[in-house]
């Protein structure tokens, strides 16, 4: 098994959009990127790329606080203005689907910024090459 220090060469890379559907390596597209809900696994249990490159940062919690504040404000409005329902089904139903809707939207998010990365070969920037 080899084990890369850096973000190696993504010339036959995976669509950025299909490792965030499938949560799979950005290289092969066939190992697992999570080893748990949202853990990163060391590398890739398949071709073996190290993910230590990896760096996405607050972004997905960033992007997914956006999108899930418009979907789940913007259904609260619509049930209350267009059905009138009552406070205690606001309670139930966003109670339930806000944090369902928050892991699967934060494991699309990581995983394609991830791949997004590798894609584009992104990392720190320095004023000179090491």
């Amino acid at each position: 098994m080899r084990i890369e220090a850096q973000v190696p060469n993504s010339s036959s890379s995976v669509s950025p959009l299909v490792v965030g559907l499938k949560c799979c390596c950005p290289r092969c597209g066939k190992g697992k990127l999570f080893s748990r809900l949202l853990n990163m696994r060391e590398r890739c249990d398949q071709c073996g790329l190290d993910y230590r490159f990896v760096d996405t940062g607050d972004g997905p919690a960033v992007f997914g606080i956006f999108i899930l504040g418009v979907l789940c404000v913007g259904g609260a409005l619509i049930a209350e203005f267009k059905f009138g329902v009552p406070w205690w089904v606001h309670v139930l139903l966003w109670g339930v689907l806000t944090p369902i809707f928050a892991v699967f939207l934060l494991r699309f998010l990581k995983a394609t910024l991830i791949a997004l990365q590798f894609k584009n070969k992104a990392e720190e920037g320095r004023l000179a090459k090491e």
